[in-house]
């Protein structure tokens, strides 16, 4: 077989089988769209303004459906890429349970629900956001940046950052500081993370030709650019608890899981994470032995960036006051 037979083989979908209501759950990746209701939330409710309640859940429900938009509008394009890797290839589209067209369809349909409908119940701003948002993701990251050049996720990662932004605008109509801190946290975040993941899957993204950081500068360039945007992240994740948007226990785990970030860091950066792309992996998710380091600080700069947000939920739940820091100078 040559190898442009092998790679049509390997594109086809598996079986072509009617698609079930999961399927198209599947499209909007739900994990990702999670995550977005989750900052987008804390956007709203740091804002501190009176909202009708309704409205509030209306306006997070269409930054969920835009988020869900946006992920059926990538399976759409990327689903040639998707069905060479080994994380992706189980998707819809690839498997043949949804057509490519019914993705898009999907895609444009909820984009416009979502935008018209934030216009209509918060504010034109949220919505304005929103639309920015979805074409960021579905045409500038998807369609460029992620088969263009290493730098994709940290330019692309914008869209992914924009949901508390997003949720304060429809809030109060405004987008102060805080809010773009909020966006900073996040930004700052998604190379670090998705890096280390890469660092351990890198041979699935050199098959799809996606030029991922270690693919296109090597492992070593990789683990070195996590240490250095983790040394810039930290100050900033911690940043809220002196500018009035966070209080004391947002200072603890800011802090404290901020030192365990650099940590985990500085052991990717001493590690071989990257460097054989070429030895068997077990199952799935399989991390070969120099590599864990990696699988290590992906897995808690997930639950960093949640206890980030849950924490400041937490503290405007109770009523717990940020930290004056004026204040405490003052005396």
């Amino acid at each position: 077989m040559t190898d442009t037979a092998a790679a049509s083989t390997s594109t086809a979908p598996v079986s072509a089988v009617p698609a079930r209501w999961n399927d198209y759950i599947a499209l909007l990746k739900p994990r990702v769209m999670s995550l977005v209701v989750f900052t987008a939330l804390t956007g709203l409710v740091c804002a501190r303004a009176s909202m009708n309640p309704t409205l509030a859940l209306v306006a997070v429900l269409c930054i969920a459906v835009g988020a869900g938009a946006s992920g059926s509008l990538n399976m759409w394009y990327d689903a040639d890429i998707d069905g060479l890797m080994r994380r992706t290839r189980g998707r819809p589209i690839p498997m043949g349970r949804v057509q490519s067209a019914d993705a898009l369809g999907l895609g444009v349909t909820l984009s416009l629900f979502s935008v018209m409908l934030m216009g209509m119940a918060a504010n034109w701003l949220a919505a304005g956001l929103l639309a920015f948002t979805i074409l960021f993701y579905a045409v500038v990251y998807t369609m460029w940046l992620k088969r263009w050049t290493p730098q994709n996720i940290v330019i692309g990662g914008a869209a992914g950052a924009l949901p508390p932004v997003i949720g304060w605008a429809a809030a109060t109509g405004t987008m102060p500081l805080n809010a773009w801190l909020l966006f900073a946290i996040i930004f700052l975040w998604t190379p670090p993370h998705s890096w280390a993941l890469a660092l351990y899957t890198t041979g699935d993204y050199a098959k799809a030709g996606v030029p991922m950081m270690p693919v296109a500068k090597g492992a070593a360039s990789t683990r070195k650019q996590i240490l250095l945007y983790s040394l810039v992240f930290t100050p900033v994740a911690i940043a809220p608890a002196f500018t009035g948007l966070g209080g004391p226990l947002y200072l603890t785990v800011s802090a404290a899981g901020g030192a365990l970030f650099l940590l985990l860091a500085w052991r990717v950066f001493r590690s071989r994470a990257g460097d054989d792309v070429n030895g068997a992996e077990k199952g799935l998710y399989g991390v070969k032995a120099g590599s864990k380091d990696a699988r290590n600080l992906f897995a808690f700069s997930i639950l960093y960036l949640t206890l980030l947000f849950a924490s400041l939920l937490v503290e405007r739940a109770i009523g717990l006051e940020p930290l004056d820091v004026a204040g405490m100078i003052g005396r």
